[in-house]
């Protein structure tokens, strides 16, 4: 009882309830927070101090920048998420709130887009400077299913390299991708050797174009590092996974490297074990063992999950999957 009354007394200030908000549709920073209040930076501080301090928001460092979003778990959590939901939705104050939100997400997405089509030719090259790509796709080829896969969906394609890996072992494979220099790209190496077996379309990860159950595999190769809500878009492709499909995201493990946000838009600076495993339990997915390739100065993880025959998200962890409104960047 004592942190129930101790989260109603932090909430109850006009300021911070607009924050709990805030934070339950999107993890920002105080410089972002204090762009949707229009109030100075020192007083939306000491509310998120208080906040957290109450166990009502989460904080997290990644590099130079601290992200705060709703606690998810506990009771406090469950009480935060309940506050939240007996909100009027058509509160005119939190209304221009979530309009300067996601003028700020669309920011984010336009920085990311920029990214993409100003390194479009250069995306291979930029990603051989982290690791040895060879080696990645060896481990990936060892963490897909035995024999021949039916149907498979690759995320965030870029160049479509990785359905140049698989042809020979899918009946389908398909890639997705918001950019369209980068479809331009897979397009012209796809046709080098052409396949009827593979194709790219433009998509978005958060929506993806297909029904329930619709795939084998999904694959998710070096995009989970720039997207804004990573729980949101496991869920989604856990949704078009079949039951007993195999989902392999390969990302960064946590690094210190903040040039990697500056100069190419990367949002989170690689991706701990305890996330990957929350967001795939969220999404009906059962973790399997990370494989980890060491590398100067950044290592690469492949994180295997498998859907369950019910991957219907347990209401938990509901919260941690989709904002009140379903909103993303």
């Amino acid at each position: 009882m004592d942190a129930i009354l101790a989260a109603l007394r932090a909430a109850a200030e006009p300021t911070r309830l607009r924050l709990l908000v805030l934070c339950a549709h999107g993890e920002l920073t105080v410089s972002e927070l204090t762009q949707i209040l229009g109030q100075s930076q020192p007083r939306v501080s000491r509310h998120l101090k208080l906040l957290c301090e109450a166990g009502l928001l989460d904080r997290f460092r990644e590099g130079t920048n601290a992200f705060f979003r709703l606690r998810q778990d506990g009771e406090v959590g469950a009480f935060a998420q309940m506050l939240i939901d007996t909100l009027p939705e058509d509160d005119a104050t939190l209304a221009l709130d979530f309009a300067r939100l996601e003028t700020i997400k669309r920011e984010r997405a336009v920085t990311a887009a920029e990214y993409f089509r100003k390194n479009a030719e250069q995306w291979d090259k930029i990603r051989s400077l982290y690791v040895d790509e060879r080696e990645v796709e060896r481990a990936l080829l060892e963490l897909l299913p035995r024999g021949r896969i039916q149907d498979l969906l690759d995320l965030g394609t870029g160049t479509g390299r990785i359905l140049e890996l698989v042809a020979d072992r899918v009946e389908r494979a398909v890639g997705i991708d918001l950019s369209r220099e980068m479809l331009a790209i897979a397009r012209a190496n796809l046709e080098r050797a052409p396949r009827r077996n593979l194709q790219v379309r433009q998509g978005d990860m958060y929506q993806l174009p297909w029904p329930a159950a619709s795939f084998d595999v999904v694959t998710v190769h070096q995009v989970l590092h720039f997207a804004d809500d990573p729980g949101e878009a496991l869920a989604e492709a856990a949704r078009v996974l079949r039951p007993g499909g195999r989902l392999v995201i390969i990302d960064f493990a946590p690094h210190d490297i903040e040039r990697l946000r500056v100069e190419h838009a990367h949002r989170w600076l690689g991706l701990e074990d305890t996330q990957i495993e929350t967001w795939c339990r969220a999404a009906g997915l059962i973790p399997e063992t990370p494989v980890r390739l060491p590398g100067k100065p950044l290592t690469v993880c492949l994180w295997p999950a498998i859907r369950t025959a019910e991957a219907a998200v347990q209401p938990e962890a509901a919260a941690l999957l989709h904002a009140k409104d379903g909103g993303h960047a």
